[in-house]
Protein backbone atom coordinates (compact mmCIF):
# COMPACT_ATOMS: atom_id res chain seq x y z
CA UNK A 1 0.00 0.00 0.00
CA UNK A 2 1.65 3.51 -0.54
CA UNK A 3 1.72 6.13 1.37
CA UNK A 4 -0.92 7.74 -0.34
CA UNK A 5 -3.33 5.57 1.01
CA UNK A 6 -2.78 6.18 4.55
CA UNK A 7 -6.10 5.80 7.10
CA UNK A 8 -8.15 8.47 7.84
CA UNK A 9 -8.44 9.34 11.33
CA UNK A 10 -12.03 10.12 11.62
CA UNK A 11 -12.25 10.58 15.71
CA UNK A 12 -10.39 10.32 18.95
CA UNK A 13 -12.37 10.29 22.32
CA UNK A 14 -11.42 9.58 25.98
CA UNK A 15 -13.56 6.29 27.23
CA UNK A 16 -14.03 6.38 31.27
CA UNK A 17 -14.59 3.65 33.48
CA UNK A 18 -18.31 3.23 33.98
CA UNK A 19 -17.78 3.34 38.01
CA UNK A 20 -15.27 5.02 39.31
CA UNK A 21 -12.13 3.23 41.13
CA UNK A 22 -12.22 2.32 44.56
CA UNK A 23 -8.28 0.61 43.84
CA UNK A 24 -5.33 1.88 45.66
CA UNK A 25 -2.28 3.17 43.72
CA UNK A 26 -0.14 -0.37 42.44
CA UNK A 27 3.49 -0.41 43.16
CA UNK A 28 5.44 -1.75 40.01
CA UNK A 29 7.18 -4.70 40.79
CA UNK A 30 10.87 -5.65 39.61
CA UNK A 31 9.43 -7.69 36.43
CA UNK A 32 7.38 -4.27 35.37
CA UNK A 33 10.19 -1.58 36.14
CA UNK A 34 12.53 -2.75 33.45
CA UNK A 35 9.76 -2.41 30.86
CA UNK A 36 9.83 1.38 31.43
CA UNK A 37 11.85 1.54 28.71
CA UNK A 38 10.44 -0.55 26.36
CA UNK A 39 7.52 0.28 23.51
CA UNK A 40 3.58 -0.13 24.51
CA UNK A 41 2.69 -3.36 23.46
CA UNK A 42 0.44 -3.35 20.11
CA UNK A 43 -1.62 -6.05 19.02
CA UNK A 44 -4.83 -6.60 17.75
CA UNK A 45 -7.40 -8.86 15.95
CA UNK A 46 -9.10 -8.71 12.33
CA UNK A 47 -12.47 -9.44 11.87
CA UNK A 48 -14.94 -9.75 9.25
CA UNK A 49 -17.91 -7.16 8.83
CA UNK A 50 -19.87 -6.88 11.45
CA UNK A 51 -24.09 -6.60 10.74
CA UNK A 52 -24.29 -3.78 12.38
CA UNK A 53 -23.73 -0.05 11.15
CA UNK A 54 -20.82 1.90 11.96
CA UNK A 55 -22.33 4.43 14.35
CA UNK A 56 -24.04 1.60 16.76
CA UNK A 57 -20.83 -0.54 16.57
CA UNK A 58 -18.57 2.31 17.77
CA UNK A 59 -21.17 2.84 20.50
CA UNK A 60 -21.30 -0.48 21.68
CA UNK A 61 -17.68 -0.69 21.85
CA UNK A 62 -17.09 2.40 24.02
CA UNK A 63 -19.84 1.36 26.41
CA UNK A 64 -18.50 -2.06 26.35
CA UNK A 65 -15.03 -0.75 27.18
CA UNK A 66 -16.20 1.57 29.67
CA UNK A 67 -17.62 -1.66 31.45
CA UNK A 68 -14.76 -3.59 31.29
CA UNK A 69 -12.32 -0.55 32.61
CA UNK A 70 -14.26 -1.16 36.28
CA UNK A 71 -12.55 -4.31 36.17
CA UNK A 72 -9.37 -3.37 34.93
CA UNK A 73 -8.71 0.60 37.21
CA UNK A 74 -5.17 0.14 36.23
CA UNK A 75 -5.77 0.86 32.83
CA UNK A 76 -6.91 3.79 33.02
CA UNK A 77 -4.95 5.40 35.29
CA UNK A 78 -1.61 6.80 34.54
CA UNK A 79 1.84 6.27 36.13
CA UNK A 80 3.61 8.15 38.88
CA UNK A 81 6.61 8.78 40.63
CA UNK A 82 6.82 8.84 44.42
CA UNK A 83 9.27 10.90 45.98
CA UNK A 84 11.45 8.30 46.99
CA UNK A 85 11.86 7.21 42.82
CA UNK A 86 9.50 4.87 43.66
CA UNK A 87 7.00 4.03 40.22
CA UNK A 88 3.43 3.59 41.05
CA UNK A 89 0.29 2.71 38.67
CA UNK A 90 -2.39 5.74 39.94
CA UNK A 91 -5.76 4.36 39.26
CA UNK A 92 -6.79 7.61 38.81
CA UNK A 93 -9.87 7.02 36.45
CA UNK A 94 -8.26 9.21 33.76
CA UNK A 95 -9.65 7.19 30.81
CA UNK A 96 -8.22 5.32 27.96
CA UNK A 97 -7.99 6.72 24.17
CA UNK A 98 -10.76 5.44 21.71
CA UNK A 99 -9.93 6.06 18.16
CA UNK A 100 -11.56 5.25 15.21
CA UNK A 101 -9.92 5.49 11.77
CA UNK A 102 -11.47 4.29 8.07
CA UNK A 103 -9.46 2.49 5.70
CA UNK A 104 -12.52 1.61 3.69
CA UNK A 105 -9.89 1.29 0.24
CA UNK A 106 -8.31 -1.44 2.23
CA UNK A 107 -9.65 -5.51 1.82
CA UNK A 108 -9.29 -8.56 4.44
CA UNK A 109 -6.93 -9.78 1.44
CA UNK A 110 -5.15 -7.34 1.38
CA UNK A 111 -3.90 -8.06 4.86
CA UNK A 112 -3.85 -11.54 4.58
CA UNK A 113 -2.78 -12.41 1.19
CA UNK A 114 1.03 -11.04 0.93
CA UNK A 115 3.77 -13.36 1.77
CA UNK A 116 5.86 -10.48 3.81
CA UNK A 117 3.28 -8.12 6.70
CA UNK A 118 2.73 -5.35 4.83
CA UNK A 119 3.25 -1.89 6.24
CA UNK A 120 -0.09 -0.83 6.45
CA UNK A 121 -0.58 -2.87 9.36
CA UNK A 122 1.45 -1.02 11.47
CA UNK A 123 -1.25 2.08 11.25
CA UNK A 124 -3.74 0.01 12.69
CA UNK A 125 -2.49 0.45 15.96
CA UNK A 126 -2.16 3.77 18.12
CA UNK A 127 1.04 5.15 20.32
CA UNK A 128 3.35 4.08 17.68
CA UNK A 129 6.63 4.00 19.12
CA UNK A 130 5.73 5.17 22.27
CA UNK A 131 7.74 4.17 25.38
CA UNK A 132 5.97 2.75 28.12
CA UNK A 133 7.64 5.57 30.49
CA UNK A 134 4.85 8.22 28.68
CA UNK A 135 2.48 6.31 30.84
CA UNK A 136 3.35 8.98 33.69
CA UNK A 137 1.43 11.94 30.86
CA UNK A 138 -0.46 9.55 28.53
CA UNK A 139 -3.00 7.11 28.37
CA UNK A 140 -2.11 3.50 29.36
CA UNK A 141 -4.34 2.11 26.91
CA UNK A 142 -5.54 2.93 24.18
CA UNK A 143 -8.00 1.20 21.63
CA UNK A 144 -8.17 2.01 17.93
CA UNK A 145 -11.56 0.79 15.51
CA UNK A 146 -10.11 0.78 11.69
CA UNK A 147 -12.88 0.15 9.47
CA UNK A 148 -11.85 -1.87 6.05
CA UNK A 149 -13.71 -2.31 3.07
CA UNK A 150 -15.25 -6.16 4.18
CA UNK A 151 -14.14 -6.35 7.77
CA UNK A 152 -12.37 -4.30 10.67
CA UNK A 153 -9.41 -4.39 12.64
CA UNK A 154 -9.53 -3.50 16.73
CA UNK A 155 -6.16 -2.96 17.33
CA UNK A 156 -4.62 -2.14 21.33
CA UNK A 157 -1.93 -0.44 22.68
CA UNK A 158 -1.41 -1.34 26.36
CA UNK A 159 1.53 -0.01 28.57
CA UNK A 160 4.24 -2.66 28.59
CA UNK A 161 5.17 -1.26 32.71
CA UNK A 162 1.62 -2.37 33.09
CA UNK A 163 1.10 -5.47 31.58
CA UNK A 164 2.80 -8.27 29.78
CA UNK A 165 0.76 -11.00 27.34
CA UNK A 166 -1.22 -12.91 30.13
CA UNK A 167 -2.74 -9.62 31.40
CA UNK A 168 -3.23 -8.41 27.98
CA UNK A 169 -5.30 -11.16 26.64
CA UNK A 170 -6.70 -11.28 30.08
CA UNK A 171 -8.33 -7.44 29.11
CA UNK A 172 -8.80 -8.23 25.64
CA UNK A 173 -11.11 -11.35 25.80
CA UNK A 174 -13.19 -9.34 28.93
CA UNK A 175 -13.61 -6.46 26.42
CA UNK A 176 -14.91 -9.38 24.23
CA UNK A 177 -17.45 -10.88 26.56
CA UNK A 178 -18.89 -7.68 27.58
CA UNK A 179 -19.24 -6.40 24.46
CA UNK A 180 -21.64 -9.86 23.27
CA UNK A 181 -23.54 -9.48 26.81
CA UNK A 182 -21.74 -11.60 29.30
CA UNK A 183 -23.03 -10.44 32.48
CA UNK A 184 -20.32 -12.64 34.73
CA UNK A 185 -17.08 -12.58 33.53
CA UNK A 186 -14.62 -15.17 33.09
CA UNK A 187 -11.76 -14.09 34.40
CA UNK A 188 -11.47 -11.75 36.90
CA UNK A 189 -7.85 -9.99 37.18
CA UNK A 190 -6.04 -10.21 40.72
CA UNK A 191 -4.14 -7.05 41.81
CA UNK A 192 -2.28 -8.29 45.05
CA UNK A 193 1.05 -7.15 45.28
CA UNK A 194 2.92 -9.58 47.81
CA UNK A 195 5.00 -11.69 46.66
CA UNK A 196 9.13 -11.59 45.81
CA UNK A 197 8.70 -9.48 42.49
CA UNK A 198 7.53 -6.51 45.06
CA UNK A 199 10.19 -4.71 45.83
CA UNK A 200 12.01 -1.81 47.94
CA UNK A 201 14.98 -1.19 45.34
CA UNK A 202 14.68 1.54 43.36
CA UNK A 203 15.28 2.49 39.50
CA UNK A 204 16.37 5.76 38.62
CA UNK A 205 16.92 7.53 35.65
CA UNK A 206 19.14 10.61 36.29
CA UNK A 207 19.35 11.24 32.20
CA UNK A 208 15.32 11.82 32.16
CA UNK A 209 12.89 9.18 30.69
CA UNK A 210 14.32 6.01 29.16
CA UNK A 211 14.81 5.45 25.71
CA UNK A 212 14.37 2.24 23.79
CA UNK A 213 17.48 0.08 23.82
CA UNK A 214 17.58 -0.96 20.01
CA UNK A 215 17.19 0.86 16.88
CA UNK A 216 14.19 1.70 15.42
CA UNK A 217 14.99 2.78 11.85
CA UNK A 218 16.79 -0.41 10.68
CA UNK A 219 15.07 -2.19 7.57
CA UNK A 220 13.37 -5.49 8.62
CA UNK A 221 11.40 -7.93 6.96
CA UNK A 222 8.50 -9.47 8.75
CA UNK A 223 6.64 -12.55 8.23
CA UNK A 224 4.20 -14.91 9.56
CA UNK A 225 5.12 -18.84 9.45
CA UNK A 226 2.17 -20.96 9.76
CA UNK A 227 3.01 -24.52 11.41
CA UNK A 228 0.25 -27.09 11.34
CA UNK A 229 -0.58 -29.57 14.26
CA UNK A 230 0.41 -32.28 12.11
CA UNK A 231 3.93 -30.51 10.84
CA UNK A 232 4.58 -29.96 14.81
CA UNK A 233 4.62 -33.69 15.56
CA UNK A 234 6.22 -34.66 12.44
CA UNK A 235 8.96 -32.01 13.55
CA UNK A 236 8.67 -33.35 17.67
CA UNK A 237 9.03 -36.52 16.48
CA UNK A 238 12.05 -35.88 14.68
CA UNK A 239 13.78 -33.87 17.48
CA UNK A 240 12.85 -36.94 20.02
CA UNK A 241 14.36 -39.58 17.77
CA UNK A 242 10.95 -41.29 17.56
CA UNK A 243 9.64 -42.13 14.14
CA UNK A 244 6.47 -40.55 14.26
CA UNK A 245 4.99 -39.35 17.72
CA UNK A 246 1.44 -40.96 18.45
CA UNK A 247 -1.40 -38.62 20.40
CA UNK A 248 -5.09 -38.97 19.69
CA UNK A 249 -6.98 -36.33 19.68
CA UNK A 250 -8.13 -35.98 23.55
CA UNK A 251 -4.60 -36.78 25.01
CA UNK A 252 -3.33 -33.44 22.60
CA UNK A 253 -6.35 -31.34 24.06
CA UNK A 254 -5.12 -32.26 27.24
CA UNK A 255 -1.52 -31.61 26.69
CA UNK A 256 -2.30 -28.23 25.56
CA UNK A 257 -4.81 -27.78 28.33
CA UNK A 258 -1.30 -28.78 30.81
CA UNK A 259 0.37 -25.95 29.35
CA UNK A 260 -2.28 -23.62 29.38
CA UNK A 261 -2.93 -24.13 33.11
CA UNK A 262 0.95 -23.34 33.79
CA UNK A 263 0.69 -20.26 32.04
CA UNK A 264 -2.32 -18.12 31.48
CA UNK A 265 -5.90 -20.54 31.74
CA UNK A 266 -7.76 -21.91 34.48
CA UNK A 267 -8.84 -25.48 33.33
CA UNK A 268 -12.32 -27.23 34.13
CA UNK A 269 -12.88 -29.39 36.88
CA UNK A 270 -13.76 -33.60 36.43
CA UNK A 271 -12.45 -36.21 33.58
CA UNK A 272 -10.08 -33.87 32.38
CA UNK A 273 -8.14 -33.13 35.51
CA UNK A 274 -7.90 -36.74 36.43
CA UNK A 275 -6.40 -37.19 32.82
CA UNK A 276 -4.22 -34.31 33.19
CA UNK A 277 -3.11 -34.96 36.38
CA UNK A 278 -1.76 -38.76 34.88
CA UNK A 279 -0.48 -37.08 31.63
CA UNK A 280 1.91 -34.41 33.85
CA UNK A 281 2.91 -37.08 36.20
CA UNK A 282 3.88 -39.62 33.78
CA UNK A 283 6.01 -37.34 31.09
CA UNK A 284 9.41 -37.96 30.20
CA UNK A 285 11.56 -35.12 31.49
CA UNK A 286 13.50 -35.28 28.64
CA UNK A 287 10.75 -34.78 26.33
CA UNK A 288 11.41 -32.36 24.00
CA UNK A 289 7.88 -30.18 23.44
CA UNK A 290 6.55 -29.34 20.90
CA UNK A 291 7.23 -25.65 21.11
CA UNK A 292 10.73 -26.27 21.80
CA UNK A 293 11.25 -28.32 19.04
CA UNK A 294 10.16 -25.61 17.08
CA UNK A 295 12.13 -23.06 18.73
CA UNK A 296 15.08 -25.31 18.15
CA UNK A 297 14.50 -25.61 14.35
CA UNK A 298 14.31 -21.74 14.49
CA UNK A 299 17.15 -21.32 16.46
CA UNK A 300 19.09 -23.29 13.80
CA UNK A 301 17.80 -21.42 10.72
CA UNK A 302 18.28 -17.68 11.53
CA UNK A 303 21.94 -19.10 12.62
CA UNK A 304 22.71 -20.85 9.61
CA UNK A 305 20.92 -17.86 7.98
CA UNK A 306 23.34 -15.26 9.35
CA UNK A 307 26.05 -16.95 8.22
CA UNK A 308 28.10 -16.62 11.68
CA UNK A 309 31.00 -17.12 12.50
CA UNK A 310 31.42 -20.79 14.18
CA UNK A 311 32.80 -19.58 17.13
CA UNK A 312 30.24 -16.96 17.81
CA UNK A 313 27.95 -17.33 21.15
CA UNK A 314 24.16 -17.31 19.81
CA UNK A 315 21.54 -16.54 22.62
CA UNK A 316 17.98 -17.28 22.50
CA UNK A 317 16.22 -15.50 24.95
CA UNK A 318 12.51 -16.94 25.84
CA UNK A 319 10.08 -14.76 27.85
CA UNK A 320 9.07 -17.41 30.64
CA UNK A 321 5.90 -16.54 32.71
CA UNK A 322 6.51 -16.83 36.56
CA UNK A 323 2.84 -16.76 37.98
CA UNK A 324 3.60 -20.69 38.84
CA UNK A 325 6.78 -20.93 38.73
CA UNK A 326 7.44 -18.94 42.08
CA UNK A 327 6.49 -20.12 45.64
CA UNK A 328 4.32 -19.45 46.79
CA UNK A 329 2.53 -19.44 43.73
CA UNK A 330 0.96 -16.02 42.10
CA UNK A 331 -3.05 -16.27 40.72
CA UNK A 332 -2.81 -17.63 37.02
CA UNK A 333 -5.11 -14.01 36.48
CA UNK A 334 -2.70 -11.99 38.53
CA UNK A 335 -2.45 -8.45 37.06
CA UNK A 336 0.81 -7.02 35.53
CA UNK A 337 4.07 -8.36 34.03
CA UNK A 338 5.40 -11.87 35.51
CA UNK A 339 7.69 -12.55 33.47
CA UNK A 340 11.42 -12.90 32.77
CA UNK A 341 13.73 -13.62 30.06
CA UNK A 342 15.51 -17.12 30.38
CA UNK A 343 18.56 -16.85 27.90
CA UNK A 344 20.52 -20.24 26.62
CA UNK A 345 24.20 -19.51 24.56
CA UNK A 346 25.71 -21.65 22.19
CA UNK A 347 28.41 -21.49 19.23
CA UNK A 348 27.05 -20.72 16.09
CA UNK A 349 28.91 -23.89 15.11
CA UNK A 350 27.36 -26.31 17.66
CA UNK A 351 23.94 -24.74 16.97
CA UNK A 352 24.36 -25.18 12.96
CA UNK A 353 26.30 -28.47 13.37
CA UNK A 354 24.76 -30.56 15.77
CA UNK A 355 21.36 -32.07 15.33
CA UNK A 356 17.70 -30.49 16.01
CA UNK A 357 18.15 -32.83 19.59
CA UNK A 358 21.04 -30.88 21.00
CA UNK A 359 19.44 -27.45 20.21
CA UNK A 360 16.23 -28.54 21.77
CA UNK A 361 17.84 -30.25 25.11
CA UNK A 362 19.91 -27.07 25.75
CA UNK A 363 16.25 -24.71 25.55
CA UNK A 364 14.81 -27.41 27.73
CA UNK A 365 17.46 -27.18 30.36
CA UNK A 366 16.96 -23.78 30.53
CA UNK A 367 13.27 -23.64 30.62
CA UNK A 368 13.09 -26.33 33.52
CA UNK A 369 16.00 -24.89 35.07
CA UNK A 370 13.55 -21.56 35.69
CA UNK A 371 11.88 -22.49 39.41
CA UNK A 372 11.33 -20.92 42.10
CA UNK A 373 15.20 -20.54 42.51
CA UNK A 374 15.88 -18.98 39.37
CA UNK A 375 13.37 -16.23 39.74
CA UNK A 376 14.38 -15.37 43.03
CA UNK A 377 18.03 -15.06 41.98
CA UNK A 378 16.72 -13.07 39.10
CA UNK A 379 15.17 -10.51 41.35
CA UNK A 380 18.51 -10.64 43.63
CA UNK A 381 20.47 -9.52 40.68
CA UNK A 382 18.35 -6.63 39.51
CA UNK A 383 17.95 -5.21 43.16
CA UNK A 384 21.88 -5.24 43.16
CA UNK A 385 21.42 -3.35 39.98
CA UNK A 386 18.12 -1.72 38.92
CA UNK A 387 18.50 -1.22 35.18
CA UNK A 388 15.94 -1.69 32.23
CA UNK A 389 15.42 -4.59 30.18
CA UNK A 390 18.06 -4.31 27.05
CA UNK A 391 15.98 -5.20 24.33
CA UNK A 392 17.35 -5.80 20.92
CA UNK A 393 19.86 -7.83 19.24
CA UNK A 394 23.23 -6.34 19.79
CA UNK A 395 25.60 -8.61 18.89
CA UNK A 396 23.91 -9.82 15.79
CA UNK A 397 23.72 -12.93 17.20
CA UNK A 398 20.24 -12.58 19.04
CA UNK A 399 16.82 -13.96 18.78
CA UNK A 400 14.24 -13.24 21.22
CA UNK A 401 11.19 -15.45 21.21
CA UNK A 402 7.95 -13.07 23.03
CA UNK A 403 4.73 -13.59 23.18
CA UNK A 404 3.01 -17.39 23.78
CA UNK A 405 0.78 -19.69 21.39
CA UNK A 406 -0.90 -20.78 24.95
CA UNK A 407 -2.55 -17.61 25.24
CA UNK A 408 -5.45 -17.38 24.11
CA UNK A 409 -5.70 -14.81 21.23
CA UNK A 410 -8.79 -16.61 19.33
CA UNK A 411 -11.18 -17.10 22.23
CA UNK A 412 -12.54 -13.60 21.49
CA UNK A 413 -15.85 -13.02 20.62
CA UNK A 414 -17.37 -9.17 20.39
CA UNK A 415 -20.17 -11.20 19.03
CA UNK A 416 -19.67 -11.33 15.66
CA UNK A 417 -17.80 -14.28 15.27
CA UNK A 418 -13.75 -15.07 16.08
CA UNK A 419 -10.94 -12.80 14.76
CA UNK A 420 -9.52 -14.28 11.09
CA UNK A 421 -6.29 -13.31 12.34
CA UNK A 422 -3.53 -11.76 15.09
CA UNK A 423 -1.49 -9.01 14.27
CA UNK A 424 0.76 -7.02 16.09
CA UNK A 425 2.54 -3.09 15.67
CA UNK A 426 5.96 -2.26 15.00
CA UNK A 427 6.26 -2.00 18.75
CA UNK A 428 9.81 -3.46 19.69
CA UNK A 429 10.47 -4.88 16.55
CA UNK A 430 14.72 -5.55 15.78
CA UNK A 431 16.46 -8.08 13.97
CA UNK A 432 15.41 -11.01 15.77
CA UNK A 433 12.35 -10.50 17.42
CA UNK A 434 9.95 -13.64 17.07
CA UNK A 435 6.37 -13.64 18.67
CA UNK A 436 4.69 -16.75 19.19
CA UNK A 437 0.97 -17.01 18.39
CA UNK A 438 -1.69 -20.32 18.41
CA UNK A 439 -2.52 -21.07 15.01
CA UNK A 440 -6.46 -19.86 13.73
CA UNK A 441 -7.17 -23.82 13.64
CA UNK A 442 -6.30 -24.64 17.16
CA UNK A 443 -5.58 -28.19 17.97
CA UNK A 444 -1.70 -27.36 19.11
CA UNK A 445 -0.94 -25.44 15.81
CA UNK A 446 1.22 -22.34 15.99
CA UNK A 447 1.96 -19.13 14.43
CA UNK A 448 5.50 -17.41 14.31
CA UNK A 449 5.97 -14.06 13.81
CA UNK A 450 9.42 -13.93 12.25
CA UNK A 451 11.04 -10.28 12.19
CA UNK A 452 14.96 -10.60 10.42
CA UNK A 453 17.20 -8.78 8.71
CA UNK A 454 16.39 -8.32 5.24
CA UNK A 455 19.16 -10.85 3.85
CA UNK A 456 18.52 -12.71 6.65
CA UNK A 457 14.75 -13.12 6.36
CA UNK A 458 15.82 -14.52 2.40
CA UNK A 459 18.25 -16.65 3.87
CA UNK A 460 15.74 -18.45 6.09
CA UNK A 461 12.80 -18.72 3.43
CA UNK A 462 15.67 -20.78 1.24
CA UNK A 463 16.04 -23.22 3.65
CA UNK A 464 14.27 -26.44 2.59
CA UNK A 465 14.97 -27.80 6.29
CA UNK A 466 13.02 -25.05 7.54
CA UNK A 467 10.40 -24.54 5.19
CA UNK A 468 9.39 -28.09 5.09
CA UNK A 469 7.51 -27.82 8.04
CA UNK A 470 5.92 -24.43 7.13
CA UNK A 471 1.68 -25.09 5.85
CA UNK A 472 1.61 -21.94 5.48
CA UNK A 473 1.54 -17.76 6.11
Amino acid sequence: MSSSQALTLVSNSTVFPHHKSTLGDLKLSVSDLPMLSCHYIQKGCLFTNPSLPIHSLLSLLKHSLSLTLIHFPPLAGRLSTAPDGSVYISCNDSGADFIHANGNHIHIIDILSPIHVPEMVKDFFPFDRTVSYEGHFKPILAVQVTELADGIFIGCAVNHAVTDGTSFWNFFNTFAEICRGVKRVSMVPEYRRESVLISEAVLRFPNGSPKVTFSVDLELRERVFRFSRESLLKLKARVNNKEKWIENEEINSIELMGKQSNDTLMIDHGKNNQILGNLIRNRDPNEISSFQSLCALLWQAVTQARNLPAGKTTTFRMAVNCRHRVEPKLEPNYFGNAIQSAPTYAAAGDVTSKDLRWCGEQLNKSVVAHDDVMVRRFVEDWERDPRCFPLGNFDGAMITMGSSPRFPMYENDFGWGRPMAIRSGQANKFDGKISAFPGREGGGSVDLEVVLAPKTMAGLESDSEFMQYVTGW
